[in-house]
C-alpha cells in the first residue's frame, strides 16, 4: 500500500493546504465586505471591540456585587429624587434619562431615513435634535454625579454600604457618558456639514464622504444606537438589580 492510497486529503488546484490556505482564502474573499463602505465596516469593528469592553465592565460589576460581604446600597433609595420638598421618587431621574436616550434613538432613525432621501434640512435638524437630547442626558448624568459626590460617594469609598459601589458606578456610567459626549460632538459636526450641503457637492474636508452620499449619517446612527443599547443594559443591571 502506497502513501497515496491512505492519504484522503485532496488538494485543490491553486489552494495552499492547512491553516495558511484558510487564511489566504479568507483574506481574498471579496464577498466578506463587498459593497460595504469602509467607514461602516470600521464602525462595526469598533463597536465590536467596545462591546467587549462594556461586557467586561458589567461582568466585573456583577462579580463584585455578588461577592461583597458588605450590604450593597439599594438603588431605589440611592437614586431617589424629591421635587418641591415632597417625598423622594425612586429612580425618577434615571427614568427621565432613559426616556430621553430612547427618544434620541428614534430621532436618529428619522435622520438616517431622511439622509437616504437626501433631504438636507430635515436630516440636519433631526441630527441636532438627537445631539440636544444626548447633551440633556449628559447634563442629567452630571447632576446625578454631583448629588452622589455631595452625599459622600467616592470611587474609593461609600458611606451607604459597600465601598465598591462608588468605583463601579463612576467607572461604568462615566465611560458610557464619555461615549455619549463624543457622539454629541460628532452629531453636531455632521449636522453642520449636512446643513452646508457638503455631502451634496462633495466638498473635501473632515468626515466628508463621496459626492451625493449620506452614508456618514448612517454610520453615526450605528454608533448612537450602540450607545443607547449599552445604556439599556446599564439601566437593567445597575439601577434595577
Amino acid at each position: 500500500m502506497t502513501p497515496s492510497d491512505t492519504d484522503t486529503t485532496v488538494a485543490q488546484p491553486g489552494l495552499t493546504p492547512g491553516l495558511p490556505g484558510l487564511a489566504e482564502d479568507w483574506s481574498s474573499d471579496q464577498r466578506t465586505f463587498k459593497n460595504v463602505p469602509w467607514g461602516k465596516a470600521m464602525m462595526w469593528i469598533f463597536l465590536l471591540s467596545d462591546t467587549f469592553i462594556f461586557s467586561c465592565f458589567l461582568i466585573s460589576y456583577m462579580t463584585v456585587r455578588m461577592s461583597t460581604t458588605v450590604p450593597w446600597p439599594i438603588p431605589s433609595e440611592v437614586f431617589a429624587l424629591s421635587f418641591g420638598g415632597g417625598e423622594p421618587i425612586p429612580l425618577i431621574l434615571i427614568a427621565i434619562m432613559t426616556f430621553i436616550l430612547i427618544t434620541s434613538s428614534g430621532t436618529m432613525v428619522l435622520a438616517v431615513n431622511y439622509g437616504y432621501r437626501m433631504d438636507r434640512k430635515k436630516t440636519a435638524i433631526l441630527l441636532l435634535i438627537t445631539a440636544a437630547l444626548g447633551a440633556s442626558f449628559v447634563g442629567m448624568q452630571a447632576f446625578e454625579w454631583t448629588k452622589l459626590i455631595h452625599e459622600g460617594v467616592r470611587p474609593w469609598g461609600n458611606p451607604m454600604g459597600a465601598a465598591q459601589f462608588g468605583s463601579t458606578f463612576f467607572m461604568i456610567t462615566g465611560f458610557h457618558g464619555f461615549h455619549v459626549s463624543i457622539g454629541v460632538l460628532f452629531l453636531i459636526l455632521v449636522a453642520r456639514k449636512v446643513w452646508r450641503g457638503d455631502y451634496d457637492t462633495g466638498k473635501r474636508g473632515f468626515f466628508t464622504s463621496r459626492k451625493g452620499s449620506y452614508e456618514i449619517v448612517e454610520t453615526m446612527g450605528l454608533y448612537w444606537h450602540f450607545v443607547d443599547l449599552v445604556w439599556v443594559f446599564i439601566f437593567a443591571f445597575f439601577y434595577l438589580w
